[in-house]
């Protein structure tokens, strides 16, 4: 490739070289492709450097990183932004003593300290757990640089994380009084723990705070509230929250349509399932094998609603959607536990005239072939009935 014309090698070709190395937890074929630039023409420069220290300590090849950090750095004339890569890479697995020796390193090295190295040091002291020691390089950073809302957050997560909800809202009253907007994650942060600890009012209110400073809620905003509506039996506040997400320009998705299907069959509103399924169908909402299971699940462990079940199997069958293994089995022996034998038939029938082969194939689970087990999948870890 190095002796074609018809092509230009350039840093970005290595960039994607270091990320594909890294993914494929090879971090020594992408330090190799580093240390070979200059055989494709190639000058490594101090950006390429950052690149490849960012792809190893994205995917947590840190020993590696550091050791190639250690020896290659005398080469490049280095910023904080390089030093800031590996200091984030080690907060992320929670290694501050690292963290704290490449600090030092980059203060005895005079590189200028910038707000990205603070808020890097700030994180890995964190996640470390030593928050007054973060408190203490909050306190003399801002002397030097003035806190974005970034900064602000990594304390918010910390004290979500830590299930100090008071502390939590202190950071998040001096971002309000210094006027810096969190972002919508800082703000699902707080909403889950709220909702974790039962204060499921406080979220609202941030619901509505998001809303009002123009930070639009995402899915994960709505779903932390809808699992603890869901989690209590709340059906009319856990309805009346699917109606909102949809006034509020954010749909449902397949987790928020699987908690409120399974709640729904929980407590036997059997009426509400049949509209939550017709209104996902108005909004052309496509369910996924889990949201069938859900049903199939629900209704296999309900008393007289086995041909519910099986009305929900062949819809799934129909749509050409394969069903898990333990659906499968599920309903097989709901069915042979009352003597239904012509049901397994009609949908043995209707799975072997299927034109997909892997349900033609999971056919066999439903006569009953256990030695088809073996060579069919079972990662039915997304059933969310059980």
């Amino acid at each position: 490739m190095r002796d074609s014309r018809s092509y230009v090698i350039d840093s970005e070709i290595f960039w994607l070289i270091f990320k594909a190395y890294s993914r494929a937890n090879l971090p020594d074929g992408a330090i190799r492709s580093f240390n070979r630039m200059d055989e494709f023409g190639v000058v490594p420069t101090v950006h390429d450097f950052d690149k490849l220290l960012y792809f190893l300590c994205k995917r947590k090849h840190l020993k590696q990183a550091q050791q190639f950090f250690d020896k290659a750095k005398n080469r490049f004339s280095l910023s904080a932004k390089t030093y800031s890569i590996l200091i984030s890479g080690w907060g992320e697995i929670g290694d501050s003593d690292k963290a704290r020796e490449l600090y030092e390193a980059m203060l005895e090295q005079g590189c200028p300290l910038d707000l990205l190295a603070y808020n890097n040091l700030l994180g890995a002291l964190c996640k470390s757990g030593c928050v007054d020691e973060a408190k203490k390089v909050f306190h003399d950073m801002s002397k030097i640089v003035e806190p974005d809302a970034f900064t602000y957050s990594i304390f918010i997560h910390f004290y979500c994380n830590a299930n100090n909800v008071q502390s939590a809202f202190r950071v998040l009253d001096k971002m309000r009084r210094y006027n810096l907007l969190p972002n919508v994650f800082t703000y699902n942060c707080i909403i889950k723990r709220l909702c974790k600890n039962e204060l499921v009012e406080e979220a609202y209110h941030l619901l509505d705070e998001m809303i009002s400073r123009g930070v639009k809620p995402d899915i994960w905003s709505y779903n932390a509230i809808q699992a603890y509506h869901c989690d209590h039996c709340e059906v009319n506040r856990a309805l009346r929250l699917m109606f909102r997400m949809e006034k509020d320009n954010c749909l449902p998705d397949r987790h928020t349509y699987n908690m409120v299907l399974k709640l729904l069959i929980r407590i036997g509103r059997f009426d509400k399932v049949t509209e939550v399924w017709e209104n996902m169908v108005d909004k052309n909402f496509f369910p996924s094998v889990s949201t069938y299971s859900v049903l199939i699940h629900g209704f296999c462990k309900k008393k007289g609603k086995l041909e519910e079940a099986c009305k929900y199997f062949e819809m799934m069958i129909d749509e050409g959607i394969p069903p898990y293994v333990t659906t499968i089995e599920l309903l097989r022996n709901r069915l042979l536990g009352l003597g239904l034998l012509d049901h397994i038939e009609i949908l043995v029938d209707k799975m072997s005239q299927s034109s997909s082969h892997a349900i033609q194939e999971l056919a066999n689970i439903m006569i009953g072939n256990r030695a088809a087990h073996n060579t069919l999948r079972r990662d039915e870890t997304d059933i969310e009935s059980d």
